[in-house]
């Protein structure tokens, strides 16, 4: 995978490549404490209230599950998000 940094990341759109979804925006990483690599990618709840507000769950992603990270999209194998 290509080398990039959480600021790119954020900007870049989650499809999960099982049913074609859109899943948002990475709002948030989880490092491992031992090792410091990331564990997972954090992107933010289905939204509320007419597409306004967000609710409080968020989805988490295994970073094992990033097929391919792109110019634009960040590709992941979720089943079941």
């Amino acid at each position: 995978m290509a080398l990039t940094t959480f600021s790119e990341m954020k900007r870049k759109e989650i499809i999960n490549i099982c049913d074609g979804a859109r899943l948002g925006c990475v709002c948030d990483l989880e490092l491992d404490d031992c090792t410091g690599v990331i564990s997972s990618l954090i992107v933010p709840g289905p939204a509320k209230f007419m597409g306004l507000l967000r609710g409080p769950d968020e989805i988490v992603i295994p970073y094992c599950k990033i097929q391919k990270i792109g110019d634009d999209v960040i590709i992941v194998q979720a089943e079941g998000v």
